[in-house]
Formats: C-alpha cells, sequence, structure tokens
C-alpha cells in the first residue's frame, strides 16, 4: 500500500530497496498462524500474556502418553475438537467452527437447497428454539411453531448441545424421520413432534392482491436472490394498480445484510441509514440507502412475530426509524449480531461473530428485538382455524389511511 503511486524520481537503487521491504513485510505477515499469535505476546509494550497455552500441550502429551487407545488417535479431528472447545467457550451460539463435514452442509443451505426439516433454530439464552419453520417445510407441515423449545431431538437431550451439532442431528437424509420433543409457550407438558426429512428449497416470497387497492407481499428470507424477487413483486404491484402495501417479514429468519438495504432503498432517500454496525472496539459502520425512493409515500404496515429475526429485524426497524411506519404483531427475536464466514483451511471455516446491529435510531437488536407498535396475538385455535388476526389488523389499518 505504501506504493501505490511511485515517482519517476526515484532511484533504481529505492526502487530495489522497496521491493525488498515488501518482501520482508510479505513474509512476514505470511508465517505461520502460531508465530503470529505469540508476537502478540512478546512485544515489549504489550501486557504479558495470562494464558499458558503450555497446559493445552501438556494435555495433549497426557493423551498420547497414557490413554488407553493412543495408538488410534485421530489427531487432526482432536485438533478440530480443541477449537470447537474454544469457540464454545466464547458463549455465543453463532460464532461456530465448522469443520469438513459441517462446512460442506453449510455452504449446501447457503445455496439455498439442503435435505432436513426447514427450520431455523437458535439458541436464545442457550435455550435451542425455533426461530421460524420455512413455508411449505416439512417442519411446517409438522405444526412446528416460531419460539418452541426444543428438549430433545430423538434421545438426545439438548441441554448440552452446541448449536452447530443440534442442526447436526435435526438435518439428514430425504425420508428420514427425526422426532422433536418440544415445550411450547404457554403449556406445561412437552409434546413430540415427528418430522419426515426432505430436500429443503428455501422460498424468497409471494405476494397477493386484496380488494380495497391492497398488496400484499410476504418475505420469507433475505438470500441473494431477494432483491430480484422483491423487485419484480414492485412491477407486479404497479401492474395490479394497487396503492397500499402489507410487507409480511413474519418467520423470516434473514439473510443478507445487503439484500435488506436493497429493499429498503425502495423506501428511502439516498443516503439515510438502514443500519448502523456496532464493533466490539467501539467503533461503527453505517450502512446507507441507494435511494431508490420509489414507495416513500405508499400507506403501508409491516407484519413481524418472533419467527422475524436479523436482517428481517434491520428491515423493519429501518422503516419504522425514518417513516413511522407501524409494526403489528408480536416482539421479533433479536438476533442482531453480524457473522463473517472465514476459510481456516480449504476443508475447514470459522463463521465468527464481529458487531452487533443496531437500527438507525440505536436500538440493539440483539438486547431488545423490536416490540411492535400495534400488539397483535396468533393463538393456537387461530391457526387451527386458520384466521389471521394479525393480517386482518394490518388491513384494518391501511383502511384507516384512506
Amino acid at each position: 500500500m505504501l506504493f501505490k503511486k511511485v515517482s519517476l524520481f526515484f532511484t533504481a537503487f529505492v526502487v530495489i530497496c522497496a521491493g525488498f521491504g515488501i518482501g520482508v513485510y510479505v513474509g512476514y505477515s505470511q508465517r505461520p498462524a502460531i508465530d503470529q499469535v505469540t508476537s502478540l505476546y512478546n512485544k515489549e509494550t504489550a501486557k504479558p500474556a495470562e494464558v499458558d497455552f503450555s497446559l493445552f500441550w501438556k494435555a495433549w502429551n497426557l493423551i498420547e502418553e497414557k490413554y488407553v487407545a493412543s495408538g488410534n488417535l485421530d489427531r487432526q479431528k482432536m485438533v478440530y475438537g480443541a477449537i470447537s472447545g474454544m469457540v464454545g467457550a466464547l458463549d455465543d451460539p453463532y460464532t461456530v467452527f465448522f469443520p469438513p463435514v459441517e462446512k460442506e452442509l453449510f455452504e449446501s443451505e447457503i445455496e439455498g437447497k439442503f435435505e432436513g426439516i426447514g427450520a431455523e433454530i437458535g439458541m436464545p439464552k442457550g435455550i435451542l428454539t425455533i426461530i421460524s419453520p420455512l413455508t411449505g417445510s416439512p417442519a411446517a407441515k409438522a405444526g412446528l411453531l416460531p419460539g418452541d423449545k426444543i428438549v430433545r431431538i430423538d434421545d438426545a437431550v439438548t441441554t448440552d448441545l452446541t448449536l452447530d451439532e443440534a442442526v447436526r442431528l435435526i438435518r439428514g437424509e430425504k425420508g428420514t424421520e427425526v422426532a422433536l420433543t418440544i415445550l411450547r409457550n404457554g403449556e406445561d407438558e412437552t409434546r413430540v413432534i415427528k418430522i419426515t426429512r426432505d430436500t429443503i428449497r428455501i422460498p424468497v416470497l409471494d405476494m397477493e392482491k386484496r380488494d380495497g387497492g391492497v398488496f400484499i407481499i410476504r418475505l420469507y428470507n433475505f438470500s441473494e436472490e431477494a432483491p430480484h424477487e422483491f423487485r419484480k413483486a414492485l412491477q407486479e404491484m404497479a401492474r395490479s394498480g394497487s396503492n397500499k402495501l402489507v410487507l409480511d417479514l413474519r418467520n423470516n429468519p434473514g439473510g443478507f445484510l445487503e439484500a435488506s438495504v436493497d429493499i429498503a432503498s425502495w423506501f428511502l432517500e439516498s443516503g439515510k441509514v438502514v443500519a448502523r454496525e456496532a464493533f466490539g472496539d467501539g467503533t461503527e459502520l453505517e450502512h446507507r440507502s441507494r435511494g431508490y425512493n420509489a414507495l416513500g409515500a405508499i400507506p403501508m404496515v409491516i407484519l413481524i412475530n418472533n419467527g422475524s429475526a436479523s436482517a428481517s429485524e434491520i428491515l423493519a426497524g429501518a422503516l419504522r426509524d425514518h417513516l413511522k411506519i407501524q409494526l403489528v404483531g408480536v416482539k421479533t427475536f433479536g438476533k442482531g449480531s453480524v457473522q463473517e464466514l472465514v476459510e481456516v483451511t480449504n476443508d475447514a471455516s470459522l463463521k465468527v461473530t464481529i458487531a452487533r446491529w443496531l437500527t438507525p435510531s440505536g436500538v440493539s437488536l440483539s438486547e431488545n428485538g423490536l416490540d411492535p407498535d400495534v400488539i397483535v396475538e396468533m393463538t393456537p385455535e387461530d391457526m387451527e382455524e386458520l384466521r389471521d388476526p394479525q393480517m386482518e389488523k394490518a388491513l384494518e389499518i391501511l383502511r384507516g389511511m384512506e
């Protein structure tokens, strides 16, 4: 970076020295990771390290010397296990180490096609919980609901499982069955729900025209395809002659930040803050609208529930902060952390939490989620009778805007 602009007045000697200096720097920055780590603790100005890495090596050597089956040790698996243990000690369910098999599974999910039950899960307060079942998935058809707490996966008690371990147990080949023992909010007894796994294709959205000029867009996730599909939905809305919008973000577990920013840009003027990314060192990065701003004045209501998470909360929070759009439903999930996927080796990767999301007004999504402006609960009876009082309330509010 120091040599982006090279003056013609530099002598050959200076250029040669520069080349040598770059070579030294590159060689230094690409030295083994263990050297980079230990160098942090060997600087004269640094505080002496409080971590004694010799404990790890002593334990390793004791296993090599004394373990009854030391001749059959899978040392690579031991390394993966050590990394997983280190990551688990962070008590952050969204920071996850992916050894080869898990890395492959995760990548298949990102691509939008995998085999399993089709439900987003999380661990709020250390409890394995359904964030949202995907629309049309085996999980949804079996009756899983946002907020269901998973007590057992087949015979495995979930209290000692990491989020990654739970995902591996729930996912599986198409046609196989998994039994989830769940505790539902408001109930005292657990229930067992058996689900047959299938190939899961993650839907993006669907749309519907209603009487009175109302158009409904149900956005199911913020995948890479979401901005393109949302644009198509808006074109369909224009062709239908609708002039009011219900944006349904219920059971939308989130996805890519860029998708959320792009969709927000249809409603917000250029430069308006969509989300604030707060890092551990106290710095912030603001993500701003691109200013398509074609719908900023349209009468609109947003539906949310406890399955609305991450990018859903970002979009809903930004539109409420700037446009005073009403949120109808129940409190959102509160998944406001930012993960970066880093390749550790060709076969393993680390998904690490690097920041927290804040709404433009500074509300921490991780700590609070979003409270609705109009609280409307969905009862089990509503679901059984296919009633949707949350949607009905949104339509009532829009009718009052005429």
